[in-house]
């Protein structure tokens, strides 16, 4: 390999890196800015109004799921990358535009802005990961570089809420988007830098494989009763995932939650604490991928999805006078500090440890015996992401009614149904119908 073709390799891997990044830093957006939105005169403190920015989001899935993987198959992987950093900077450019309007019509733009955002993210997800594995040579070193990228995945998913609630602090109706604007600065950098250093990059696309857009299949991934369920569990999982430290963030920040425990700089806090939830994530990542060898990915769902059920329910009957003392990270301060928080706060960001090996594990039971039919059940997966704007949609609709903390018996019906998924629901009975 000449220096000048791996210079080259190197920049689009570190490009892919930080594109890894910025799956997670753009889609953690929802939550905290929800916040603000939340909180204006406009629209009245509604959770749900405040959380449809998040919804926006993920709904994007349900569109372009599919067509994110017929693009990768008919443009290639360096040209579906640029259509999708291109749309990220359109998306999170539109969010920044909608602090100048303000009022509903600002938010509005916002959602808009969510939205396109939200492709971007699919059409990302969907050509980051064989990209790394492509630039790496396929193997272990593809497959290293890919667990790389999910590291700094989870690392930028933890700072994205504890950032945006620093340049927050305290929430009020005077706070607006134009608080956070060093964040869509930020996004808008590493995409404008990402599109222009991918752009002068040759790249070769690997064989598509046999399976084309006419080949005919005599049955679906739908004919598998293991993955039906394992796409409803993916739904529910991925709205676990999300609406468990978007909640919280909107919980903590709320200053009328008299006994939260929280005062001066609630934002800051709630941002601080839901970003413990996904740093939590990254370390379960890291230890079920040391464990993975010798626990099967039944024997994991089983056991993060009943101590998740366990959490939930701990977190739903504890008194929110009851505290606790967690340490708060100051990002902008650089320093760290103790804080006092509702137990029932700690016992949330502690099923991040649960929900870090559900993704993998569901996957792996959902396509076990699916053979030619994997690919398109990568694809019906994919629009299952919806999940993540869904059920927190709905968890934040009881959250207005009957308050944050009973609001969470959704996410627990969720971890229930993942919890029967794993007992029961996993098991392939359709061993009859030819995948070869």
């Amino acid at each position: 390999m000449s220096n000048q073709k791996q210079n080259g390799s190197i920049i689009a891997i570190i490009t892919m890196m930080f594109l890894y990044a910025m799956i997670s830093f753009v889609t953690n957006l929802g939550a905290p800015i929800g916040v603000i939105w939340k909180n204006q005169p406009e629209i009245g403190g509604s959770n749900v109004l405040g959380i449809m920015g998040n919804f926006m989001n993920f709904f994007a899935y349900l569109f372009m799921g599919i067509p994110a993987g017929k693009m990768l198959t008919k443009v290639g992987y360096k040209k579906t990358a640029l259509i999708g950093i291109a749309v990220g900077f359109v998306g999170v450019l539109i969010q920044f535009l909608s602090g100048f309007s303000g009022g509903i019509s600002g938010f509005c733009i916002y959602l808009f802005g969510a939205f396109i955002s939200g492709f971007a993210v699919c059409i990302l997800n969907t050509v980051v990961n064989p990209m790394l594995n492509l630039l790496g040579g396929g193997g272990n070193r593809g497959n290293q570089l890919n667990m790389i990228g999910g590291t700094l995945n989870s690392l930028s998913g933890t700072m994205t809420p504890m950032l945006v609630g620093a340049l927050i602090g305290t929430v009020t109706a005077s706070t607006q988007m134009a608080d956070v604007n060093l964040v869509m600065y930020i996004a808008m950098t590493v995409f404008a830098a990402a599109f222009i250093a991918l752009l002068f990059i040759p790249i070769q696309d690997p064989e598509m494989g046999k399976v084309t857009a006419d080949t005919v299949f005599e049955h679906s991934p739908w004919a598998f009763r293991h993955c039906l369920l394992g796409v409803i569990a993916i739904f529910v999982y991925v709205g676990v995932e999300v609406g468990i430290p978007g909640g919280l963030n909107f919980y903590l920040s709320d200053t009328s939650e008299k006994g939260a425990g929280l005062l001066a700089n609630a934002a800051t806090i709630g941002g601080a604490v839901a970003a413990m939830y996904w740093l939590l994530m990254l370390v379960g990542r890291l230890i079920s991928s040391a464990i993975a060898a010798k626990v099967s990915s039944r024997q994991m769902m089983l056991c993060t999805t009943f101590v998740g059920m366990i959490l939930i329910i701990a977190a739903i009957l504890t008194p929110k006078d009851v505290t606790v003392t967690m340490p708060l990270v100051k990002i902008l301060e650089g320093s760290i500090e103790m804080t006092t928080v509702p137990m029932s706060a700690m016992l949330l960001v502690l099923c991040g440890l649960c929900t870090s090996v559900m993704w993998a594990s569901i996957f792996n039971l959902a396509t076990e015996g699916l053979g030619k039919y994997t690919a398109q059940a990568s694809g019906i997966f994919m629009m299952m992401v919806v999940g993540g704007g869904v059920l927190p949609v709905v968890q934040n609709f009881f959250a207005d009614i009957m308050g944050y903390m009973p609001s969470y018996f959704i996410y627990l019906l969720a971890m229930a149904y993942m919890f029967y998924y794993a007992l029961i629901g996993c098991k392939n009975v359709n061993k009859d119908i030819p995948v070869d």
